[in-house]
């Protein structure tokens, strides 16, 4: 099996334009046609994974975090990232990230989390907007059924909990084939009126070419008629953060040491608990503190994340508890989150959880 039907089957779970202007996923090293011998999960790739890589033959690492943000201009091994890049090519070993694409999905990174603490009623804390668009298509009415199907198989048509969703019109088509044209419907030369319906659908924009290679495939036109709207709604199954509810209200104290304990930290740092129960519960993998707002708004009583600064925590504004976990701790479950996607799909290789702990702050 090679790398790309890999990375194909993990970017249609979290595909890449869901990631952020700044991040960096996708295959850092290595070529999508190389065959996989076995695959090593982590967290980092840093040096000590790729020594784990040789060590048990592994020849794709798969990471959340990039080793590369941006650009290099030079490979000459005075860094950690320049000497985990020069010795994973030196060893014909393939990095691939997934990153804030997999933190920005329902059953991503923040879901983690959030079923780790039992969290019902799950929804996205921040979702995003400018990826989702409508088509419209014109179809002869003997053949929309075909079309609509086919439009639905590719993944358009879905609404939050609801699939193939659609709008129809009725209305009269015309059309004129040229001397140069080879029509399937009407003649060369020929005036046309036929009955049709127009088809609307709703699809994210990362299965546009998919989708209209599959339109135009049981389409009865030589030429279809279509057109593609960019929508401003935000798309609730993809964003930052989580929040959801617990089947139980809890006293924050008590819900303060389960998180501790079920998060594997040695430290919360935490606001005043100004809530005595909690109920409503935020969570976002890494670093949260830019959706604090969308914790108060949607009336979360705790926020659990990462990475907060001194100032930021008077932003609580005594509205809510910030719980502050460490960045490690609040991403530590997304190897087993893409460990489990692999084994459960895949059965062609070995895949290797990384027992390096790549957390690079310690605690007395």
């Amino acid at each position: 099996m090679k790398i790309k039907e890999i990375t194909q089957f993990l970017e249609e779970i979290a595909p890449l334009n869901y990631q952020e202007s700044y991040d960096n996923s996708g295959l850092i090293v290595g070529d999508e046609n190389t065959q996989v011998t076995s695959v090593l999960v982590c967290l980092d790739s840093v040096e000590e994974v790729i020594e784990e890589a040789i060590e048990n033959g592994c020849n794709l690492i798969i990471a959340h975090h990039p080793i590369i943000f941006s650009g290099l201009k030079k490979l000459n091994g005075k860094n950690h990232i320049e000497r985990t890049i020069i010795k994973s090519i030196k060893n014909d070993i393939a990095i691939y990230v997934i990153h804030t694409n997999l933190d920005n999905i329902i059953g991503g990174v923040s879901s983690k989390i959030a079923d780790k603490l039992g969290l019902k009623n799950q929804q996205i804390l921040s979702p995003k907007r400018d990826l989702l668009r409508k088509l419209e298509v014109y179809v002869p009415k003997e053949n929309a059924e075909e079309v609509q199907n086919a439009l639905f198989e590719s993944g358009a048509g879905s609404i939050g909990d609801y699939k193939n969703c659609s709008f129809q019109s009725f209305g009269v088509g015309t059309f004129l084939p040229s001397e140069d044209s080879s029509p399937k419907v009407g003649e060369r030369g020929k005036q046309e009126i036929v009955e049709e319906i127009k088809i609307e659908v709703i699809f994210p924009k990362n299965i546009e070419k998919r989708m209209i290679s599959e339109m135009k495939k049981v389409h009865s036109y030589e030429e279809v008629a279509y057109q593609i709207y960019i929508l401003d709604n935000v798309f609730q199954d993809v964003g930052a953060g989580i929040i959801g509810e617990l089947a139980n209200e809890m006293d924050s104290t008590d819900f303060l040491e389960v998180v501790k304990n079920t998060m594997k930290t040695d430290c919360i740092r935490h606001t005043s608990l100004v809530k005595n129960k909690i109920k409503k519960v935020a969570v976002c993998g890494g670093s949260g503190s830019f959706l604090l707002k969308n914790a108060k708004g949607l009336g979360a009583d705790i926020f659990i994340t990462s990475d907060f600064k001194y100032h930021e925590f008077f932003n609580s504004e005594n509205d809510i508890i910030i719980a502050d976990i460490g960045h490690y701790e609040s991403e530590q479950f997304t190897k087993e989150l893409i460990y489990d996607l692999l084994i459960n799909n895949f059965s062609k290789f070995a895949v290797l959880l990384s027992k390096i702990n790549t957390n690079p702050i310690n605690y007395l």
